[in-house]
């Protein structure tokens, strides 16, 4: 039986050349571990720690996982890549390249007779204005005309300094497990049940692995990362489990 697949949290970049090699490598590992029953894909945000399309330019490095994955899109894997909150700069390269499909905000549909709402998680929920502002203003069709006058040698430099800075301010506050109900993800989710019937909320962006029950028949799901937890989903048709992969 084919399945559908879920990770995020990647980064791969950080903090630095070998070790997001390591992590790299660890990926690809992954990706070739379900080669032979992975139907849908879905890489749910900062899969990069930082990326941005020019014209003619991308970010450098990532070869060995960008290749997996034009591989598995050329045998007919559907792979769809979700915007995060450090890698939502991209205009048709994946798309073009790889074959991917790219959602910027959530995804909302079946797989077999089951309904999934996912999305990478950021700006969801009460709370957190100062980010959603700046998330609406790095978006924007003027930001992104501007960064584009910046030579990519200093552009992407430069961004992937900040987006350094800012991972590592979020660092201990993501490996920390907060009461459930105090999630803003968790009570987005619960007020959205009450309006129309999701089996499965899928998400990213908090680093924390969770696999909960919410409502009486809902289950509300955190990916975790690739950092220090190895983490992804997996859905069979009947279930969905969340799995730790451990490289042979």
């Amino acid at each position: 039986m084919k399945k559908s697949y879920f990770a995020s949290d990647f980064h791969l970049g950080s903090p630095d050349r070998a070790t997001s090699l390591a992590r790299e490598k660890r990926l690809v590992s992954w990706l070739d571990s379900i080669k032979e029953d992975v139907e849908n894909l879905f890489l749910v945000g900062d899969v990069f720690d930082f990326w941005y399309e020019y014209k003619r330019a991308i970010p450098k490095h990532y070869s060995r996982f960008l290749g997996k994955l034009a591989e598995l899109s050329d045998l007919g894997v559907n792979i769809i890549f979700f915007k995060g909150n450090h890698d939502m700069w991209t205009f048709g390269y994946l798309e073009e390249e790889l074959g991917l499909k790219v959602i910027s905000e959530e995804w909302i549909g079946k797989i077999g007779d089951k309904t999934f709402y996912i999305h990478h998680g950021d700006a969801l929920g009460p709370g957190d204005r100062g980010y959603k502002f700046i998330r609406k203003v790095f978006r924007s069709k003027w930001a992104t005309w501007l960064f584009h006058r910046l030579h990519p040698n200093f552009g992407i430099g430069l961004a992937q300094l900040l987006s350094g800075e800012s991972r590592k301010k979020n660092l201990e506050k993501d490996a920390i497990e907060i009461p459930l109900e105090q999630e803003f993800q968790f009570q987005f989710a619960k007020k959205l049940l009450e309006e129309e019937p999701i089996d499965y909320f899928i998400f990213g962006h908090r680093h924390f692995p969770r696999n909960v029950p919410i409502g009486s028949q809902s289950r509300f799901v955190n990916l975790g990362d690739w950092i220090g937890h190895n983490t992804y989903a997996v859905y069979d048709g009947q279930t969905l489990d969340l799995k730790t992969y451990t490289p042979q």
